[in-house]
């Protein structure tokens, strides 16, 4: 017969205690992550073949956004920006977001990868 320590229930609460209180810490960091993304500030693109709306768009400059895209056109669309290797395609009559973690002061020229030559649209962070 094994005896068991009375030291062996105490350390089995503990670990149960331990892996109850990280559980619930892992889910309210899960919360705040996901509150923190839903108040980004969104921007409205929309993408209709090879046609970008609006041309032009204001962001703030060193924060995080959301470009939140409808492609209302009947092929894939893909807004992209080269240099900073940022995509997202967005099939025929779907929605897909993109978030920038932040962008310095400055100009960026997005573009319809799908249709090479189109109009892209100019994202200005000030």
């Amino acid at each position: 017969m094994v005896k068991l320590s009375s030291r062996a229930p105490v350390a089995a609460i503990r670990r149960t205690w331990t892996v109850a209180l990280l559980l619930a810490l892992g889910l309210v960091m899960a919360a705040v992550v996901k509150g923190h993304a839903d108040d980004l500030p969104v921007f409205m693109v929309e993408m209709k073949d090879g046609a970008i709306s609006p041309s032009r768009l204001e962001v703030p400059a060193d924060t995080p956004f959301r470009i939140a895209i409808t492609n209302t056109g009947t092929s894939p669309a893909e807004l992209e920006n080269s240099d900073m290797h940022l995509e997202k395609m967005v099939t025929p009559g779907g929605h897909a977001v993109l978030v920038i973690r932040r962008l310095s002061a400055g100009a960026y020229l997005f573009f319809d990868d799908f249709q090479p030559g189109g109009p892209g649209i100019l994202i200005v962070a000030r």
